[in-house]
């Protein structure tokens, strides 16, 4: 099993695929397992590198760790070790946090940005309103969050994948009980980001509630050279939900930017 000791901690990874690096980051339901319907698809392309949070999957945080607050230097760490002078990033939910602000550190060594999901650390009127709410509707609390983690109608429309999507969650037993204030507390300047005309795509599933579509609109407004898609028929797990529209999607902006 790939581990590599950084920042006080064994971090678990994977990298697979030959090319251009691309950068898979889960959400705080997942892991790198999140990612096995986009991993086959992408890896024909890309070097795909996927990994575990601290705190997450098999990755385990310091004592009295610094939690979320060292995702991005954990991401850094983890793209010396392997090499990685330049990546295209994405993250879904909680790892939108990670890979934008990688971006914001570093946008010399980021080819392509991709925020799925996620307001990623940038604060809007909207988004402040949006956190507002998953705040009141969670009380602070990740499992409660989780439940909101996909559309309400996948376990009708898709009752195999919404099952394997919360055993998969179910593998997270050492995170921190207050990760959604802490993560929410994390704020970027994306000034580097739009200096840099770092190329960026918003995904949003259109029946998201924890992202709003209107909330994610509002950050790719301070963007201008994002490009912002809305996917029907998706809650806030668009890459698990509608794989296969994702990696459509995700594909061609890749193509058109991370070649």
């Amino acid at each position: 099993m790939p581990f590599v000791k950084i920042n006080g901690i064994d971090l678990y990874y994977e990298a697979h695929g030959n090319g251009p690096a691309l950068v898979l980051a889960h959400g705080g339901g997942g892991s790198h397992l999140s990612w096995w319907q986009q991993v086959p698809e992408l890896s024909k392309m890309y070097k795909v590198i996927t990994f575990d949070h601290r705190s997450f999957g098999q990755s385990l945080d310091a004592p009295n760790g610094p939690g979320p607050q060292a995702f991005v230097q954990d991401l850094t760490a983890l793209l010396d070790h392997l090499e990685v002078k330049k990546a295209a990033v994405a993250g879904q939910s909680m790892g939108g946090w990670t890979v934008c602000g990688f971006a914001a550190a570093h946008p010399e060594r980021t080819s392509a940005l991709i925020l799925c999901d996620t307001t990623a650390g940038v604060e809007t009127p909207e988004v402040t309103k949006a956190h507002a709410a998953t705040q009141e509707r969670s009380r602070g609390s990740l499992a409660q969050v989780l439940q909101n983690a996909y559309s309400s109608k996948f376990p009708e429309r898709n009752p195999t994948l919404c099952f394997l999507y919360q055993q998969i969650s179910t593998l997270n037993s050492h995170v921190t009980p207050n990760l959604v204030p802490l993560l929410l507390g994390l704020k970027y300047d994306i000034g580097p980001i739009v200096e840099r005309k770092i190329p960026t795509l918003l995904l949003v599933g259109e029946e998201d509630v924890l992202t709003p579509p209107q909330a994610m609109a509002s950050v790719a407004a301070q963007i201008p050279q994002a490009r912002f898609v809305q996917v029907p028929g998706a809650g806030h797990s668009v890459y698990f939900e509608r794989a296969e529209e994702f990696n459509r999607i995700l594909g061609g902006f890749l193509h058109e930017h991370a070649q």
